[in-house]
C-alpha cells in the first residue's frame, strides 16, 4: 500500500496537467496515516499547505485536529487526509472544473489503494466532486451516502467555515459539527480492523 501511494505522490510532484502545476511551491498529496478505515477529503491547499506540502496545517487544520481529538481520533493514528486538488489555486479561489478533472485521477488512485470504509467530504468542493447533485453542504451534512468500494461517505462542514461561524448555540454549525463527529466516531468504532 505504501509503495503504491508513493508512486502516486511522486507523479503529483511532477504533474503539469493544468496551470496550477507551474504555480505551486509544493504539491500537497496527503498527511496522516494510510489506512482502510477513515479518509478525509478536503477542498484544495491554501497558502500554509502549499508552503509545507501537507494538507490542513493552517488555522483550519488546527481546528480539525481539535475536532478529531475531542472524540479520541488523530491524524497520526487514525485518519488519512488528502484534498480534491493537489496544488493551490491562486488567492485560494475555488478550483476550476478543468483543474478538478486534471487532479481527479490522483484522488481516485488514493481511494482505490486504501479502499477506506469511511470517507469524510470536508467542504463544498469535496462534496460536489462526489455528489454533484447536492445543492448545499448545509442540507446534506451529517448524512451517510454510498461511496466508492462500498464506503460510507459523510459531508461535513469545512473547519474554515466553522472559524467564520464561531457561535456554539444549538443548531449552529459548530453544534452540528459536534453531532457529526460523534456519529462518525460511533461508526468508526463499529468497524473491525
Amino acid at each position: 500500500m505504501y509503495e503504491e501511494l508513493e508512486k502516486v505522490r511522486l507523479a503529483c510532484e511532477t504533474c503539469h496537467k493544468c496551470p496550477l502545476g507551474d504555480l505551486r511551491t509544493n504539491s500537497v498529496f496527503s498527511d496522516g496515516v494510510p489506512n482502510s478505515k477513515l479518509m478525509l477529503i478536503g477542498e484544495a491547499p491554501g497558502y500554509n499547505e502549499d508552503m509545507q506540502g501537507k494538507p490542513f496545517v493552517g488555522r483550519a487544520g488546527q481546528l480539525l485536529d481539535k475536532i478529531f481529538e475531542a472524540v479520541g481520533l488523530s491524524r497520526e493514528k487514525d485518519v488519512y487526509i488528502c484534498n480534491t486538488l493537489k496544488c493551490r489555486p491562486p488567492e485560494n479561489r475555488d478550483p476550476l472544473p478543468a483543474e478538478k478533472t486534471a487532479c481527479r485521477p490522483y484522488l481516485d488512485e488514493q481511494i482505490a489503494i486504501l479502499k477506506p470504509r469511511i470517507i469524510l467530504l470536508c467542504g463544498r468542493v469535496a462534496l460536489t466532486s462526489f455528489l454533484p447533485q447536492a445543492s448545499s453542504i448545509s442540507k446534506v451534512r451529517g448524512q451517510w451516502f454510498d461511496g466508492p468500494y462500498g464506503s460510507k461517505m459523510m459531508p461535513i462542514f469545512h473547519p474554515s467555515y466553522l472559524l467564520r461561524n464561531p457561535v456554539k448555540r444549538p443548531g449552529s454549525p459548530k453544534a452540528l459539527m459536534w453531532d457529526d463527529i460523534r456519529e462518525i466516531k460511533r461508526v468508526y468504532d463499529s468497524l473491525s480492523d
